[in-house]
């Protein structure tokens, strides 16, 4: 079982930017997909980005706001010019291949909270 620990949420006003972060062992993050999803209150999980060794993925409608990147044992999202819909809590997983649904992830964090305010 890997733990995967995501942190760096929070209340921002809208239009601010927020890094989040995903840490695992340093050696599952270089040879696996790691991807962060989203979900908002009464809505289903969305994708929003993931990386696999240099090669990313994002969503259509976030690629100009977010950037996916990582560094040794850590992927961080970054999020700019956030709006009161990026309101979510924010998970990252980790899977075997680059891909956009939720079923080719494997392993889950616990999630952390961003809001956005207006």
């Amino acid at each position: 079982q890997v733990q995967l620990v995501e942190s760096g949420g929070g209340l921002v006003r809208a239009g601010d930017s927020l890094r989040l972060s995903c840490a695992a062992p340093e050696s599952f993050v270089a040879s696996n997909s790691i991807g962060w999803f989203r979900q908002a209150p009464g809505k289903e999980r969305e994708f929003v980005a993931a990386m696999l060794w240099s090669s990313t993925l994002y969503s259509d409608s976030l690629k100009n706001r977010f950037t996916i990147s990582k560094d040794k044992n850590t992927v961080y999202l970054q999020m700019n010019s956030l709006k009161p819909e990026d309101t979510a809590v924010y998970f990252c997983a980790a899977g075997a291949s680059l891909r956009r649904d939720r079923e080719g992830y494997t392993y889950w964090g616990q999630g952390t909270q961003v809001t956005v305010s207006s």
